[in-house]
């Protein structure tokens, strides 16, 4: 990919070739030596030119994701919590916080992800799109934002969404990244959908990107794997390896097995939060409502970041609203954590 200063994309090509790595680099120490908090690795110092590399990429990767925001692009704030025991015993659910370095390479896999869409478009092949589409629950958006004083088109639009995240993020820090879960829930899951010729899939509307597909993961995610041989394909110039039936049965799949992944990404941190609060059973805490369905009402507390169900009191509660729970009831092995509204 050759990009100008701004960050804009000039040219684009895919081939195949060798990779050699000449240094195993950790996120953490190489993220401090950019931010200018610690000092360069060894691995980095040890390479003639690889400092001045990892610089250039850096400054490439930062232009890349302004010229997004530029466009639209959401800058969410979400949580990614490991548990941590000591022993036997669950001491906390530390939380993983982005970093410089894993900025870089989110930011390369964004503006790899477009390029090798349009490839295959530009090879007339078929591709798995990656698309979240225009929110359904805009109006419930439009409230949030109006509860800051700040105004949103009747019309979803992702450039003003994100003025808007920005306005948060700067004028009530502490509560951007629940307010950006709930933005997050009322966007809606992404999907993934079949791009041919002659039609035009729907785009990513929290990257602000139209061409978007998921190439860069193909050890560990399915749809990259297809990517990839639909890729090895176009550029032997053999036949495309599947019919356009078989491309949308798998996009089907693929959607329906991500979100069965996530249940139960979700039933284990459950399970880890609900022995992290065993103990404070009847403690009142601050919280926000992460979720309101017919299913039931879902809130998050500010501190710790748990998630547990509005049991009583949660008529007329939407997402976004802020209020007072006392944690009532704990099952670990169903992942229950059960409050109640206070006042």
């Amino acid at each position: 990919m050759i990009m100008d200063d701004n960050g804009s994309l000039q040219q684009s090509d895919v081939y195949t070739a060798s990779v050699r790595n000449h240094a195993k680099l950790a996120y953490e120490s190489l993220a401090a030596w950019l931010e200018g908090t610690g000092p360069i690795p060894a691995e980095v110092k040890k390479i003639e030119g690889l400092s001045e590399n990892i610089k250039l990429q850096d400054k490439v990767a930062q232009k890349l994701k302004e010229l997004r925001q530029e466009h639209g692009a959401l800058e969410l704030e979400t949580f990614e919590a490991s548990p941590i025991f000591e022993g036997d015993t669950l001491s906390e659910m530390k939380v993983e916080e982005k970093n410089r370095a894993k900025n870089l390479i989110e930011d390369f896999m964004i503006a790899a992800n477009g390029s090798t869409a349009r490839f295959l478009s530009g090879k007339k092949f078929p591709s798995l799109r990656r698309v979240v589409r225009t929110p359904k629950h805009w109006e419930r958006i439009i409230e949030l934002a109006a509860g800051y004083k700040f105004s949103l088109p009747e019309k979803a639009d992702s450039r003003s969404l994100s003025e808007y995240l920005k306005f948060v993020k700067q004028n009530d820090p502490e509560h951007f990244s629940d307010m950006s879960i709930s933005v997050l829930k009322l966007l809606g899951s992404g999907e993934y959908v079949v791009d041919k010729d002659g039609s035009t899939a729907p785009g990513h509307f929290g990257l602000a990107v139209k061409d978007y597909t998921h190439s860069t993961a193909p050890n560990r995610r399915y749809p990259d794997l297809i990517t990839q041989r639909l890729l090895k394909s176009a550029i032997s110039g053999h036949p495309i390896p599947y019919s356009t039936e078989q491309l949308e049965q798998i996009a089907s799949h693929c959607t329906l097995k991500e979100d069965a992944v996530k249940k139960v990404e979700r039933q284990v941190e459950k399970s880890a939060n609900a022995m992290l609060l065993q103990s404070r059973i009847g403690e009142a805490f601050e919280a926000i409502v992460s979720g309101a369905s017919s299913k039931g009402t879902w809130i998050r507390l500010f501190h710790p970041h748990v998630e547990g169900k509005l049991v009583k009191g949660f008529n007329g509660l939407k997402v976004g609203d802020k209020l007072r729970a006392r944690l009532k009831h704990i099952d670990i092995g169903a992942g229950f954590i059960d409050f109640e509204r206070i006042g």
